[in-house]
């Protein structure tokens, strides 16, 4: 996608060092584009855990080339085969509600050890993490011309007028390597020239509404306006919002989605105000084990600092600003999950389906037990 007119993707092999892998740094986003170089696991597994990279498919991407990156590091260990499982634990438990790591790394390990040779894992690594990061680009790519149809045909209802869309949270590119996942849709729509238009939720604590996905769509051209986390609900009831796309960073096959925090309450405004509500995702998020979504995927609870202090941009510099009293405690709940049944369909890269277990199994029966 675009930055100030060039291409980028969120994560890519450095052309001139095949051991070191580039990504940006997201948390100084929007006021400073930097590019940071991983060199380790450890580096890897520190910018999944403190959110450099985010997002539910650039993190199993990110996780791809952190075993890759543990293969680079392997020279001196004594037992590779030790080295490389212990590797892959952490690397697959550095946040814990994304399944999309936990599948990435575990697709690595066996395309690595289903070579006999150590001496072979290298190059194994390397062209299982490429194969993981391209084929969710392209998940992202399919899932933008299966959503885009959706917005296409509520501007022909409303006479090519503005077409409201309202997200939560960053779905966009910069979660997703390229093209998004909820943002995918809106994309595709505007390249073929429908007028669109985005609410912007700020998304609290972290802002990732208004810092990440106000920035990537302002690269585009894509008009939206960011909005106030509780402002939602309000715009529905007044007929401001036609629909609804959010990302996920865990869905069960019976169509419960796990999204950032506050995703839930959108959910709830939409049903009562009878606006469609969409969750896009590649399969790759979708968890084949789990039912219940609300009882069953695991919430990752956060540093309450997130909570407490405001990042952002004073005099030309990056502050923490604290905003309650210094001694009060606070919680940091980072995700909630929305039950399948106010979700008005899922957006695969094999299209659409509905937020249900026989929903699922229709577009992917070869992967339903």
């Amino acid at each position: 996608m675009n930055v100030n007119g060039k291409w980028y993707r969120a994560i890519w092999p450095n052309e001139h060092d095949p051991e070191t892998v580039e990504i940006i740094d997201q948390r100084k986003l929007p006021h400073r584009f930097e590019i940071v170089g991983l060199t380790t696991a450890e580096k890897t597994i520190q910018a999944i855990r403190d959110m450099y990279v985010r997002g539910a498919p650039l993190i199993g991407a990110t996780g791809a080339w952190g075993v890759y990156l543990a293969v680079v590091n392997m020279k001196d260990a004594d037992n590779p085969l030790q080295y490389l499982k212990e590797e892959c634990f952490k690397i697959g438990n550095a946040r814990p509600t994304a399944v999309n790591l936990e599948w990435a790394v575990k697709a690595m390990e066996t395309a690595i050890l289903e070579k006999p040779n150590a001496e072979d894992w290298l190059k194994a690594a390397w062209f299982k993490a490429i194969e993981i990061t391209e084929a969710e680009v392209e998940n992202c790519r399919q899932i933008g011309l299966h959503g885009s149809p959706l917005i296409e045909e509520i501007s022909k209802k409303k006479n090519g007028k503005t077409v409201n869309i309202l997200t939560h949270c960053n779905a966009g590119w910069l979660a997703c390597v390229d093209h998004g996942t909820a943002t995918a849709p809106i994309y595709a729509a505007f390249d073929k020239g429908i007028d669109v238009h985005v609410w912007v939720d700020e998304t609290r604590p972290l802002n990732q509404g208004s810092r990440l996905t106000a920035w990537e769509l302002g690269q585009h051209g894509v008009p939206h306006t960011v909005i106030t986390d509780n402002a939602g609900g309000h715009l529905m009831q007044h007929g401001k919002v036609d629909m609804v796309i959010v990302g996920t960073d865990r869905t069960t096959h019976t169509g419960d989605a796990a999204n950032k925090v506050g995703t839930y309450l959108k959910a709830l405004a939409a049903k009562d105000n009878n606006v469609p509500f969409y969750v896009a995702l590649p399969s790759s998020t979708i968890d084949w084990e789990l039912k219940d979504g609300v009882k069953d995927i695991p919430i990752e609870n956060r540093d309450p600092d997130e909570v407490r202090k405001v990042w952002g941009l004073h005099d030309g510099h990056l502050v923490d600003v604290l905003v309650p009293p210094e001694d009060s405690p606070a919680l940091n709940v980072a995700f909630d999950v929305t039950p399948a049944r106010l979700v008005t369909g899922l957006i695969t890269e094999r299209g659409l389906c509905k937020a249900s277990e026989d929903g699922v199994r229709s577009l992917f029966p070869d992967k339903m037990k």
